[in-house]
């Protein structure tokens, strides 16, 4: 059986797994030290995300779009209800990429090397807190994407407005992530959020894909076991 040496750079080695691959992603290791990717500084570099640089980034371009949607004419009281409708739109984008691209079985060299730079790492290294939110360069590439599917299902005037929402959403997303794995919620509703999503990274990692909600697990009957089996005896 092909072994991985953890103090080489992994993103070329893990290919080699083959099959055995998603038995090992899904085998955490839990410190906080992230591993290294490739040989090149210049590459690690582009590997490596803080999370405040999401909203420094991304909430600049949200407002871009929906100010394109006031400046076409979209009255400001309709504007908000533009935003939800994108915030809403990204709650089930977030759990479609989740479960179906992040969570998509690999066996192959290449496809087990894209999973890992895609998400593979972060359930390797779940507390690795410069791997845990989408780098800039990366998020763009799904944010082309779906600013065409959002065209598609909406007029020119609206379209803007309804995709600031939708990266508005990215943003609490990414946010949301990275404090359910490193923050210490106080209140009820975040710490169910933490118990749900690390039940995901060390438990049953086939189930609750949602981050920011539960919601498309239940809409698409993905939630987790116990969670079903607590909401049948309350």
């Amino acid at each position: 059986m092909v072994k991985v040496d953890l103090k080489k750079p992994l993103v070329f080695q893990v290919g080699h797994l083959g099959d055995g691959y998603e038995e090992w992603v899904h085998d955490p290791i839990l410190g906080k030290e992230g591993p290294r990717f490739f040989h090149s500084n210049f590459l690690e570099f582009f590997t490596r995300t803080p999370w405040y640089a999401i909203p420094i980034v991304w909430i600049p371009v949200a407002l871009f779009f929906i100010h394109n949607s006031l400046t076409m004419g979209v009255p400001p009281s309709n504007i908000s209800q533009l935003i939800l409708i994108g915030l809403l739109a990204w709650t089930l984008a977030e759990y479609l990429l989740h479960r179906f691209l992040f969570h998509v079985k690999t066996t192959s060299y290449w496809g087990n090397t894209f999973h890992y730079l895609l998400h593979g790492c972060h359930h390797k290294h779940p507390m690795d807190h410069l791997r845990l939110v989408f780098p800039p360069a990366a998020a763009a590439m799904f944010a082309v994407p779906l600013w065409n599917i959002v065209k598609l299902f909406s007029t020119p005037t609206t379209a803007p407005a309804i995709f600031g929402g939708l990266l508005l959403g990215y943003v609490m997303y990414d946010c949301t992530h990275y404090y359910l794995h490193h923050g210490q919620p106080k209140s009820d509703a975040p710490k169910m959020l933490k118990k749900y999503h690390l039940n995901h990274h060390y438990r049953i990692s086939n189930y609750g894909f949602g981050i920011t909600s539960p919601l498309w697990d239940v809409v698409f009957g993905t939630l987790p076991p116990s969670v079903k089996g607590d909401s049948k005896s309350s």
